[in-house]
């Protein structure tokens, strides 16, 4: 089985830093802890199935190739496209957010959610 690097873009990396602190701030440092093996177990999951993942966003936004993975136990999305030689990481948002907004302009700051 081949497994692929999977990159994380910086808003990605940004993304992920987030949450982590927020868990960190809101729930303690063993939930931070798990919410980073959870994203850990995403990034092996789609580095050997990259294909696996979910192309719903892909039709929604006509972004041909874009997947998503859902991290176990947190509500959190792993947005990605499969590269030749790498997964490509674009986004960790939360499932609860306007999606198609935060991927239209990854610059946008985020919503609090509601």
């Amino acid at each position: 089985m081949t497994r692929k690097p999977v990159v994380l873009r910086e808003r990605a990396n940004r993304d992920a830093e987030e949450a982590a602190d927020y868990y960190l701030r809101e729930a303690g440092e063993s939930t931070a802890l798990r919410f980073v093996d959870a994203l850990e177990h995403a990034c092996a999951q789609v580095a050997i199935h990259p294909a696996a993942g979910s192309s719903r966003y892909a039709h929604e936004l006509s972004l041909p190739g874009l997947r998503v993975w859902s991290l176990k136990r947190y509500p959190y999305l792993l947005f990605y496209v499969e590269r030749g030689d790498h997964v490509d990481v674009w986004r960790v948002l939360h499932a609860e957010r306007d999606v198609p907004s935060w991927l239209r302009d990854p610059d946008s700051p985020p919503a609090p959610p509601s």
